[in-house]
């Protein structure tokens, strides 16, 4: 007998994975906590705050964000471990416990020091990309202040056009077609949801080059929907009507946001005489608050008002295709800083998305330091 055993893939250089989230209450008394992290800094009085929360109070005061996050985390251990990837997995959050910073410091306690970073964000935007960046460079500022050692931190491409993320988003559309009446069904309309976000934000989402009209983040979710959609039709037979809506506008009226908001589509399709909408909630990889209330509270309640049949397709969440979409990513990236040219997965017109951000992609108001981009 050998006791040669075949060594499994490789993440090197990389010797450890973060799962970096938002973060969410875990119960009625870190609701208006959890809120002034999210908004430090805006000047948000706090019985404004307590408005806001009612979102959360109606679901316990808690958020299904970490569940969710905790289900992922598990499923990309079971991955790796079930494939011979040998690279620990951490979790840390951006606004509640665990927070990053402490994640870090666990993380560089453990040796680390080459980590590559997977933010529960799919697309290119400010807020779900570059805000992530400036985090990371805060939380490191921290470790140094401390006299921790500092890891290199790399952040993986954005996924959105990832047959691991499409595909069961595409299943999950095909399962909530079922759920409508029969008759109904093949002229049911599709609304793909995303979080609605300023349009100058919009506009300046991704690389340079492709600034305004929405830039990256309507481009992305553009792109993936069509590519869903086209899906369907090929598994159905039938050709869906859809559209790109948005959700989760908040802050001053006067300021242009995306739009049209779900709950204004829904009065749209049915005055236009949509028998049934599917609401696909693809700017979101899990059933948080966005979902569990916008969609399914918010807007099923209009759509109960106006007599109009929805149902609301799954998001991604822990799925084993998500979780081994991620492997990909993660070898992918390490085969790149090896210095080889591995093939990128990816569905739509799209390609691969940039490794590194490039100089002004998805710039802040006010810069701060961000780590994995050039600027």
């Amino acid at each position: 007998m050998s006791d040669h055993h075949e060594a499994g893939p490789s993440a090197g250089p990389y010797d450890a994975l973060l799962l970096l989230s938002f973060g969410g209450p875990e119960g009625p008394d870190d609701v208006v906590p959890f809120l002034e992290n999210v908004t430090r800094g805006r000047g948000i009085p706090r019985e404004r705050l307590k408005e806001v929360g009612q979102h959360y109070f109606l679901f316990g005061g808690v958020s299904p964000i970490n569940a969710q996050n905790r289900e992922l985390l598990a499923a990309l251990r079971e991955d790796f471990a079930g494939h011979g990837l040998d690279l620990p997995v951490y979790w840390g959050n951006r606004n509640w416990a665990p927070y990053l910073v402490d994640t870090l410091r666990e993380m560089t306690d453990d040796g680390h020091r080459r980590i590559l970073v997977l933010a529960t964000s799919a697309y290119a935007s400010y807020s779900g990309c570059r805000q992530y960046r400036e985090n990371l460079a805060g939380a490191l500022a921290e470790l140094a202040a401390e006299g921790r050692p500092v890891p290199r931190v790399d952040k993986l491409r954005h996924y959105f056009n990832h047959p691991g993320f499409v595909g069961p988003m595409t299943d999950a559309v095909l399962a909530a077609l079922d759920e409508l009446p029969a008759d109904v069904r093949a002229g049911a309309h599709l609304a793909f949801t995303t979080h609605s976000i300023p349009t100058a934000a919009a506009d300046t989402s991704g690389p340079v080059e492709g600034h305004g009209n929405g830039g990256a983040y309507v481009a992305q979710h553009l792109d993936t929907a069509k590519v869903i959609a086209d899906a369907v039709r090929e598994a159905t037979g039938t050709e869906h009507p859809w559209r790109l809506v948005y959700q989760s506008r908040s802050g001053a009226p006067q300021i242009p946001w995306l739009e049209p908001d779900i709950c204004d589509h829904l009065a749209e399709q049915h005055a236009s005489g949509a028998p049934a909408v599917v609401m696909v909630p693809i700017g979101f990889v899990s059933d948080h608050m966005e979902v569990k209330y916008d969609l399914d509270t918010e807007a099923a309640d209009r759509a109960a008002e106006l007599g109009l049949p929805v149902a609301r397709a799954a998001t991604v969440g822990a799925d084993p295709r998500f979780a081994a979409a991620v492997r990909d990513l993660v070898l992918e990236r390490a085969a790149k800083e090896r210095g080889l040219a591995p093939r990128a997965c990816t569905l739509g017109a799209l390609g691969p998305s940039h490794d590194v951000c490039p100089a002004g992609c998805c710039p802040s108001r006010s810069p701060k330091p961000a780590v994995a981009g050039i600027d």
